[in-house]
């Protein structure tokens, strides 16, 4: 991970003043591996600013649970439905304007269908899956800002054990690195999207509003299409 520069803290009373999230980026979505802290910062962040909202409905996937029973038989009917859940809640969403919202953020983007697909389904069944997917995508808007939140696997296992899902409980770590190695695979190869990679594994954003106010202040700048890479807390 490249370190583009490490973020002063911010003073938690006096920040709201020095931030415009709103007026830079009209959709954010927030990205990251499995127990990165993508809802938790999507919701806070819709919370402190007036956003609209878009979690994705995971939870409710009938084929999650056999999944991490059995990836070689699940894999193709969960990617699928993630696909079409995701498809028609994002479509759904974005195409509503709500009067009392100033921006969208979301806790994922449709892109990530193709991240895990590649690295959980054979070769031929990610080729119909890609298919399907390209003739999905092509029907939604692209975020204006693309953040990729990176977690090393220790701290990821134990994001994921405190949280309690118990068919999570089971994941290897090596699961977890062929998803963070297909995600940053896929970024290098989307020079239109504007992504911001932020390496949060030295600081807490969720426990420390100072930490939050780092992300915050790292989000809070107008940067260029392809990746701009930043480790936050880290020392000067």
């Amino acid at each position: 991970m490249q370190v583009l520069a490490a973020l002063p803290l911010f003073e938690a009373e006096t920040f709201d003043r020095k931030i415009n999230i709103m007026m830079r980026y009209n959709y954010i979505a927030v990205e990251g591996n499995i127990g990165a802290g993508k809802t938790s910062l999507a919701t806070r962040i819709a919370n402190q600013f007036n956003g609209k909202l878009i979690l994705e409905q995971f939870e409710e996937n009938p084929f999650l649970a056999k999944f991490y029973e059995d990836q070689d038989k699940y894999a193709f009917p969960l990617e699928l439905s993630f696909l079409a859940d995701r498809y028609q809640q994002l479509k759904r969403e974005l195409a509503s304007q709500e009067l009392f919202s100033d921006f969208t953020i979301s806790d994922y983007f449709l892109n990530k269908s193709l991240i895990f697909a590649r690295k959980t389904l054979k070769d031929d069944e990610y080729q119909l899956f890609r298919t399907l997917f390209n003739i999905m995508n092509a029907n939604l808007p692209r975020p204006d800002l693309l953040i990729h939140l990176y977690v090393g696997t220790g701290r990821l296992q134990q994001n994921i054990k405190h949280r309690g899902r118990d068919y999570e409980q089971r994941i290897p770590d090596e699961y977890l690195e062929r998803i963070q190695d297909s995600y940053f695979n896929y970024l290098k190869q989307q020079p239109g999207l504007r992504i911001l990679v932020l390496d949060v594994n030295a600081i807490d954003f969720v426990a420390y509003r100072a930490h939050f106010d780092m992300v915050l202040a790292a989000i809070d700048c107008d940067y260029p299409k392809g990746i701009t890479r930043l480790r936050l807390g880290a020392q000067q």
